[in-house]
């Protein structure tokens, strides 16, 4: 989940008049009409071409209480999970009572509609009765394994009931274990317990580990990875990784989603996203309405490219009963339908990127913004660009490149899903000119942008570098720097270097990989550790770090420069 720190299960839905109202209230655009969702070609049709699922998590109230809720579910889903019902408070309230109605309804609309059900979930910290928290180490591990037993056991029959998030939300941001009750109490073995209770209890079900911020390449979830290449060494039965995927406009795409898929693919574990929704600041715009179809068109985008992803669940479908706004009070908006139910560019974004042909589009994007060099150095720079807009969604950008600063032919010289690109292998004190085109989700490209000139640094011989940094992912408290790359630039080997960047007033250091970073005033000094500072002519390495800061900065570490002491 996309920080603050508030966990989407802990803020149940209130489905009042209320909520309602004040969604309507802060919608600022015309009521779309539904028709073009009746016209499109589902979405599990879709999804089920290209061998996956497209899933949604479904609230029990207006599952059994609205016809529309209940059409666009059965229509539009080839996969179900329960936002609510089969978590601990709802199933087992209380010591060996329990409760199975809500996880029954869902079971039962799944199968009469030939859905695949993924059960949520069944150790986590949140929404576990206090007469659990409480217990000493030994009944607790007896409780937990009852539970599992119970729950998992009560469906194991069923083959629509095909998957688990056995446990949930293990990790803080820094990769440290969570200090929850279950970790203070039993350790980190309650983990490879729960595994192993849910695998006798159903051996047929995929059992998934679950949690947030771990879409990109970052200390979270790196820790998750090594934590399930641990455990699959153990033999412990983890069968797939769920990345949440509760991702915000405003904190910028993980733009390595798919490495991300693809690293722990290769454990041999099937990837899936289990709660994607992409929330807005309000109000809501065309603007915005754009940049969140083009997230949910990343996404997809990065699940169709590993065969390990098995799909994608979003947490909902409707604004009317999303989480968030009751959550981040200024945003919303998240889901693809409105709460009319009428569909919204993210349904349409969606549909296309699976392979539909939702409204036959031939509108090209608006032209994006004039790039702006950063970070330049004697073998690359880094470009960034104001985002286009799209009636569907950007799906990537084209960057263009032409030698000198003027004539020559424009060259495409790569491509990105963010509005930043880090081009490199340039020559020293050269010039460049660069422009950018932005492609939408049924093939239309942009008009080229206004171009940029950019000179490369002095260069020369002997050891040399240069260093590029992205955000891979931040929130209103902080931000992650992964991977910042040290290239050695020069003619001969280098056995150390020395990256120096701008924190901005109010940032603090407080985490770091693969460098030695040190902080004076505002400027942020990274040496290499003593493994990664001896590198060959055209040989790279990586750093990274993580920093907090005020709430109300959107502000990241800037100026990166290197060199060879």
């Amino acid at each position: 989940m996309t920080p603050p720190r508030v966990s989407v299960h802990r803020a149940r839905r209130r489905f009042t008049a209320l909520t309602v109202l004040a969604l309507v209230s802060t919608f600022a655009l015309p009521v779309l009409s539904a028709s073009p969702a009746a016209a499109a070609t589902p979405l599990r049709t879709l999804a089920a071409a290209k061998g996956k699922f497209i899933g949604f998590a479904a609230a029990t109230s207006p599952l059994a209480n609205e016809a529309a809720y209940r059409t666009i579910a059965q229509t539009e889903f080839n996969q179900i999970t329960a936002e609510n019902a089969m978590k601990w408070d709802a199933t087992e309230p209380s010591d060996n009572s329990w409760n199975f109605s809500g996880a029954d309804q869902i079971v039962n609309f799944a199968v009469a509609n030939n859905q695949a059900v993924h059960g949520h979930t069944l150790v986590w910290h949140s929404q576990t009765p206090g007469w659990v928290q409480g217990l000493g180490a030994t009944a607790m591990r007896t409780a937990m394994q009852d539970h599992i037993t119970t729950l998992v056991g009560r469906y194991a029959s069923n083959t629509a009931l095909q998957s688990w998030d056995v446990v949930n939300e293990v990790f803080e941001e820094n990769g440290s274990f969570r200090s929850s009750f279950w970790y203070n109490t039993l350790g980190q073995s309650f983990i490879a317990d729960a595994f192993r209770y849910a695998r006798a209890a159903d051996p047929d079900a995929k059992l998934c580990i679950n949690d947030y911020n771990v879409e990109g390449i970052n200390a979270k979830s790196t820790a998750m990875y090594n934590l399930v290449q641990s455990l699959r060494a153990q033999n412990v039965p983890v069968d797939c990784v769920g990345f949440q995927g509760h991702l915000a406009t405003q904190y910028g795409f993980p733009s390595d989603l798919q490495q991300n898929m693809a690293r722990f693919a290769a454990l041999g574990v099937q990837v899936r996203v289990t709660e994607l929704d992409v929330r807005i600041l309000t109000p809501r715009t065309s603007a915005k309405d754009t940049v969140q179809a083009q997230y949910y068109t990343n996404v997809v985008n990065a699940c169709l490219a590993v065969t390990a992803c098995a799909g994608i669940t979003i947490w909902g479908f409707t604004d009317k009963y999303s989480w968030v706004p009751d959550t981040f009070p200024s945003e919303g908006f998240a889901l693809p339908y409105d709460s009319s139910y009428a569909v919204k560019p993210a349904y349409t974004a969606i549909n296309t990127a699976l392979g539909g042909s939702p409204n036959n589009d031939t509108q090209a994007p608006t032209t994006p913004g004039t790039p702006t060099a950063s970070g330049v150095t004697s073998s690359g720079v880094t470009l960034s660009w104001t985002a286009s807009t799209d009636n569907v969604g950007v799906s990537g950008y084209d960057i263009l490149r032409a030698p000198g600063t003027s004539g020559g032919s424009f060259a495409q010289v790569g491509t990105s899903t963010t509005t930043s690109f880090s081009d490199t292998g340039l020559s020293a004190s050269t010039s460049y000119r660069y422009q950018v085109r932005a492609r939408d989700a049924a093939g239309n490209v942009s008009a080229a942008s206004s171009a940029v000139t950019v000179t490369t640094t002095g260069g020369g011989t002997g050891g040399g570098c240069s260093v590029t940094a992205a955000v891979q992912t931040q929130w209103s408290g902080g931000y992650v720097i992964q991977p910042v790359t040290v290239t050695n630039t020069g003619t001969s080997a280098i056995s150390s270097w020395t990256v120096t960047f701008t924190l901005p007033s109010g940032h603090a250091l407080v985490g770091q990989w693969n460098g030695v970073i040190t902080v004076s005033g505002g400027t942020g000094t990274a040496k290499n550790a003593n493994y990664n500072g001896a590198l060959a002519p055209g040989q790279s390495t990586t750093f990274g770090f993580q920093v907090s800061r005020p709430s109300s900065d959107n502000s990241t570490a800037s100026g990166f420069t290197c060199a060879t002491p």
